[in-house]
C-alpha cells in the first residue's frame, strides 16, 4: 500500500462505521491519566509566564498545548493549506503489544497510564489507527514541538539549497549573515552546525543556569546574532564530534534569513506547511527581531505533525498526490536521515551510546532506515519508511531529559512493539 493508488483504495474502506470508533477514542477515560494533580487538573490546567512554563510542572500541561497564550509571547503564523492531506481513521484500533524490563503483552492503555502522554498518535500507510488524548486535551489543540522544531529548521535548509540561495553546506554562516561575522558560530559551517558540531563549549543541562539559559536569555532581549558572540571557545574543531546544543539551530535560522530575506515561517508557509497538506495553521514563536527562536517553540495539532511524518516516511512525497511530486527535498532528506550517509562521528552508537545525529535529525542503528524528530519532556515524531509508519507523541515528562525517568526507555519499547505489530523491527 505504498502509491497513490493503494492510498485512495485505503480512504474507500473508511466507512460511517468509523465515526463510532473516533466517538470512542475521543471520550475521556474513565482512569485517571498519570500525575494530574501535580500538572494542574484542579486548576483546568492553567497556562504558564515566561518565567514559569518550562520549569513548572504544575502549568506544564496547559503551557504545552497552549504556548501562544503565554504572556510576552508573540508567534508568526504558518498557514494551513487549501487542500490538506486526507488523514482517514481506521475502524478499528490496533492491538498493539510491547514488552519493557519484565513486562510482557503491555497494551496502549498500559503506556498511556505509564507515562505523561498528553496526545497520541499512530499512523500506518497514512491511515490514523491511534489516536489518543489525556489531560482533557483535544485533537485542535497546538502542542509545542521543542526540539522537533530543529528538524523543521533543517528542512528551510534543504529548501534553500535546492533553490541555490544556499551555495553550498560547506560555506561559513558569517557568508550569510554578517552579523555573525567575527563569532565563533559566524566561522562554522552551515553543514557543522546542522550536525550539532561546532566544536564549542556549550552547556545545556536545562537546569536554568547553563550555557543554553544564558544563550536564550540573550536572544530573548537582543536576537540570535547578539547572543552568538556570547559563545567564544572551541573545545575541539569544528566537524570532529557530535555535541548538541540548540544555538546551532538559532544560528541555522539567521543563516536562512540572511540567505532567502525570509523568516522561517514565511519561508516553510508555502514549501512545507502548506504542501504536506496541513490543515491548521501553526505557530512560531519568534525573537525581538521577527526571527523565530528555531530551537523550539513550533506549535501544530498532532494532526498536522502526523502529516508532516507522513511525508516524511514516503521520502519527501504526499502520498495522495497522484503525479508522486516530491514537497520536500529528497536527496537532502536522505543525507540527513540515513546513517549510511554519515562520517563515523555522527553515526549511532558513535555521536550518542544509542542515536546517530544528522542534519537536526535522530536516527536509530540498524540497517533498516528509522529516524525520529525529539523535543524535551516527551516529545517525539518517530519515522519508519519502509513501513510507512509514523508515531507522533506530546508529553509533559517529569525531567526535560526523558533518561532521567522511564520515559525514555519505555517509549523506545512502545514504538519497537508499534513497529513489530505492522513488521520486524
Amino acid at each position: 500500500m505504498n502509491d497513490s493508488r493503494a492510498f485512495a483504495r485505503m480512504l474507500l474502506l473508511v466507512t460511517a462505521s468509523v465515526a463510532v470508533s473516533v466517538a470512542a477514542l475521543f471520550a475521556a477515560p474513565a482512569r485517571a491519566a498519570p500525575d494530574e494533580d501535580k500538572l494542574g487538573k484542579a486548576r483546568g490546567y492553567p497556562v504558564g509566564s515566561l518565567q514559569t512554563y518550562f520549569f513548572d510542572e504544575s502549568v506544564r500541561v496547559g503551557s504545552f498545548s497552549a504556548q501562544a497564550e503565554i504572556p510576552g509571547i508573540r508567534m508568526h503564523e504558518l498557514a494551513a493549506s487549501a487542500a490538506p492531506m486526507p488523514l482517514p481513521h481506521s475502524a478499528s484500533e490496533p492491538d498493539i503489544r510491547w514488552d519493557v524490563d519484565q513486562l510482557r503483552r503491555l497494551t496502549v492503555d498500559d503506556y498511556l497510564s505509564r507515562q505523561r502522554i498528553m496526545g497520541l498518535l499512530i499512523i500506518k500507510d497514512g491511515v490514523i489507527q491511534v489516536e489518543r488524548y489525556q489531560y482533557d486535551r483535544k485533537p485542535s489543540q497546538r502542542f509545542l514541538s521543542q526540539s522537533m522544531a530543529k528538524s523543521i529548521t533543517s528542512l528551510a535548509i534543504g529548501y534553500a539549497l535546492q533553490e541555490g540561495k544556499i551555495a553550498s553546506l560547506d560555506d561559513n554562516a558569517e557568508r550569510y549573515d554578517l552579523q555573525l561575522s567575527g563569532t565563533l558560530y559566524g566561522g562554522t559551517s552551515i553543514r557543522n552546525l546542522l550536525r550539532m558540531a561546532s566544536g564549542a563549549r556549550f552547556t545545556e543541562n536545562y537546569d536554568g543556569h547553563d550555557d543554553a539559559a544564558r544563550f536564550s536569555a540573550a536572544v530573548a532581549r537582543h536576537g540570535v546574532e547578539a547572543a552568538a558572540r556570547l559563545i567564544t571557545e572551541r573545545e575541539v574543531p569544528q566537524g570532529t564530534r557530535f555535541s548538541y546544543s540548540g544555538a546551532q539551530t538559532d544560528v541555522l535560522a539567521a543563516v536562512l534569513r540572511g540567505a532567502t530575506g525570509m523568516s522561517l515561517s514565511e519561508y516553510l508557509t508555502t514549501r512545507l506547511w502548506q504542501a504536506v497538506g496541513a490543515e491548521t495553521t501553526a505557530l512560531w514563536r519568534v525573537d525581538p527581531t521577527g526571527l523565530e527562536i528555531a530551537a523550539g517553540n513550533f506549535n501544530a495539532t498532532l494532526r498536522d505533525y502526523g502529516r508532516l511524518g507522513i511525508v516524511l516516511a514516503n521520502d519527501g512525497v504526499r502520498p495522495d498526490d497522484p503525479q508522486r511530486k516530491a514537497v520536500i527535498p529528497r536527496d537532502y532528506l536522505l543525507e540527513a536521515t540515513d546513517w549510511h550517509r554519515f562520517p563515523e562521528a555522527f553515526q549511532p552508537r558513535k555521536a550518542t551510546p544509542y542515536f546517530g545525529y544528522g542534519y537536526q535529525f535522530w536516527v536509530y542503528p540498524g540497517e533498516t532506515r528509522r529516524f525520529a524528530l525529539l523535543g524535551v519532556y516527551g516529545q517525539m515524531i518517530l519515522v519508519d519508511p519502509e513501513l510507512k509508519l509514523v508515531m507522533v507523541q506530546t508529553a509533559a515528562n517529569a525531567t526535560a531529559k526523558a533518561g532521567q525517568t522511564t520515559l525514555a526507555r519505555e517509549a523506545d519499547a512502545f514504538w519497537r512493539g508499534v513497529v513489530r505489530y505492522y513488521g520486524n523491527w
